[in-house]
């Protein structure tokens, strides 16, 4: 993910296991009387800004259990994770108890708040603030809507079989170096009833639970000693891995595949991609972060996509070829922008 961070607060589950300290908010506290008229076309932390795991990073995945402080936000975005800017202002919404941080520029009240969030209001809902009330990144608005309940639901994110060439191995022979295992992505959507049934479902944050685990089989190149009399035990080369190929699984992969190639980068810099988009987003194109992280390469905010297309918050391709140009930008290539999520927790 592109790193990002928000509040104090405990936190709701969010984000990968790299991310140290998520940024999140979360605690839900009375709902003043407020105004009316908003119905939630789409609970995404706003298609602006979502985030990821770590106090300054943000990632899919990983937020159990972790707090954050204000402190700790905005030093993620004057650092400038996720690409964000030092001009991006963040406020705390909660909506029925579950928090989410709105990412963006320019606020000047509530009103424009639920707007950058892309959150409208139904006519029995309840806000606090009013929507008048000029805002700060202190600012907690609340909302309050009935007949609707918060509700989770897991999905399986797909591994990948990566294939390493090592000369440790003779030429020939293969070993499987580790088994995959499915990830698992978290999904939470506020459900609206009417009349008993479920009348809409609007997606209110979407992460890695747990990254998956990829296959790896290891390749023998190496060149197999012949036999000595002393000796009935073959000797190889020492080890070393000289290069790697993953083959893309679903059509997200197969784009990013062809645009890595496209630029340039070898089969080893797709492996580093994947491994790190596995982690940030599941390769999900509405993988929402309640603190600001977007997408699969998990900007902050999303809405920065739109360099790349009008279509950033649902198109692959689009968010894609932001997500390598941001890469290309900062870390030269997806390996170096893996290495340094290795070793920070964050891109």
């Amino acid at each position: 993910m592109v790193s990002h961070r928000r509040e104090r607060v405990s936190v709701f589950k969010v984000l990968t296991r790299r991310q140290r300290t998520r940024l999140i908010a979360g605690a839900a506290a009375l709902i003043l009387a407020g105004t009316a008229g908003i119905v939630s076309r789409g609970f995404y932390s706003e298609p602006e800004a979502q985030a990821k795991t770590q106090v300054t990073s943000y990632s899919a995945t990983q937020m159990q259990g972790l707090e954050v402080s204000r402190d700790s936000v905005r030093k993620a975005i004057n650092e400038g994770q996720g690409g964000s800017s030092t001009g991006t202002a963040y406020v705390k919404v909660i909506i029925n108890g579950k928090s989410k941080l709105i990412l963006g520029d320019n606020f000047t009240t509530v009103k424009s708040v639920l707007d950058a969030g892309d959150i409208t209001l139904e006519p029995d809902d309840t806000v606090a603030p009013g929507l008048n009330t000029k805002v700060t990144e202190s600012t907690v608005i609340q909302i309050s809507r009935s007949n609707s309940e918060i509700q989770s639901s897991e999905s399986e994110i797909p591994f990948n079989t990566i294939e390493e060439k090592t000369d440790s191995l003779p030429a020939g022979t293969t070993k499987v170096k580790t088994e995959g295992k499915a990830g698992v992505m978290e999904t939470t959507s506020l459900i609206t009833k009417v009349g008993g049934k479920n009348s809409s479902s609007n997606i209110f944050a979407s992460y890695v639970k747990n990254a998956p685990v990829n296959k790896v089989i290891l390749i023998g190149t190496g060149k197999v000693q012949a036999t000595t009399s002393s000796s009935s035990a073959a000797t190889t080369t020492a080890v070393s891995v000289s290069s790697t190929s993953t083959t893309p699984v679903g059509t997200a992969q197969s784009i990013a595949h062809s645009q890595v190639v496209a630029r340039g980068w070898s089969e080893s810099d797709f492996t580093c991609l994947v491994q790190l988009w596995n982690r940030e987003s599941g390769w999900s194109t509405t993988a929402a972060n309640p603190s600001g992280a977007y997408g699969i390469p998990q900007a902050l905010p999303g809405s920065k996509m739109a360099s790349a297309g009008s279509d950033w918050a649902t198109n692959a391709a689009t968010q894609i070829t932001w997500g390598l140009g941001y890469i290309a930008g900062g870390y030269t290539s997806p390996c170096g922008a893996w290495s340094h999520s290795e070793s920070t927790g964050w891109y």
